[in-house]
């Protein structure tokens, strides 16, 4: 498995609805720690997941070529 540059900065879609969800839940609940515990890394990783799941988009899923999108398709099928 290599690490595409070229297609880290090409912004499509990447991240799945389940994955959104869980990117969003885990980055609120890192951010509201980060308030009591005055962690600045929590505070920048719980960042990163809110906003990675506000738009859509993973810059590490787009250079290692992962796409979540089609695994949520598949599952809800029935």
């Amino acid at each position: 498995m290599s690490f595409d540059y070229k297609r880290l900065i090409k912004f499509e879609h990447n991240i799945g609805e389940k994955d959104k969800k869980v990117r969003m839940v885990s980055g609120v609940v890192l951010l509201s720690v980060s308030l009591f515990t005055a962690s600045i890394l929590m505070l920048l990783v719980g960042l990163v997941l809110v906003a990675t799941s506000y738009s859509g988009w993973c810059p590490v899923y787009s250079g290692m070529e992962k796409n979540t999108l089609g695994a949520d398709a598949g599952s809800t099928g029935q």
